[in-house]
């Protein structure tokens, strides 16, 4: 079948997406489940939309102290935008920079699914299209966080997983894209 003809509209594209990264913080990520590898492989996604150019936002909740620096050196003059809010959508400056994207598609990753990454991609629905990594989501209690998938799930979401996003977008082998992402998949 010539690739031309293809029905790719449930596939990601890069040109349409933006890495939202939520609440990625000192005081909330120590009692996080799974800490450890949400915290890597949000840092391959960064490190992945710096390859293909992908925009991204940070959010950090009041009062949690600051992303982590793990996180925010994969930034560079990136400003987190502090809420008060659980959903990001609630947050005007949140609001604004999206809208100054101009991207439909939400990538979401971050704490807690069940709260803040959940309002954020129940909000978002049906206005975007919204993917949750699942490995790049966590809360304090994998209950809790089964509970978030599951209703983001139940209200359209697309749930995926960190390399599912990262060869998604890619879309081939063989590029300098595809040689420069190597190192983050293995």
């Amino acid at each position: 079948m010539d690739g031309a003809h293809v029905n790719t509209q449930n596939l990601l594209t890069r040109d349409d997406c933006v890495l939202v990264i939520i609440d990625i913080q000192e005081k909330l990520m120590p009692v996080i489940d799974e800490r450890e590898k949400v915290v890597d492989n949000v840092v391959r996604l960064l490190k992945f939309a710096q390859i293909i150019k992908l925009p991204v936002i940070v959010t950090e909740q009041d009062k949690l102290g600051a992303t982590l620096p793990e996180v925010k050196k994969e930034i560079p003059g990136s400003i987190p935008i502090t809420k008060i809010t659980f959903d990001s959508f609630l947050c005007d400056e949140f609001v604004k920079q999206l809208a100054q994207i101009k991207k439909k598609t939400l990538i979401l990753t971050g704490v807690e699914t069940h709260v803040c990454v959940a309002q954020t991609a129940i909000h978002a629905l049906p206005h975007f299209k919204v993917h949750v990594i699942s490995d790049a989501v966590s809360s304090r209690t994998a209950h809790n966080w089964r509970v978030g998938i599951e209703r983001m799930r139940q209200h359209g979401a697309v749930i995926s997983s960190t390399e599912m996003v990262i060869f998604e977008l890619l879309e081939r082998a063989g590029t300098d894209e595809f040689r420069a992402t190597l190192k983050l998949v293995k």
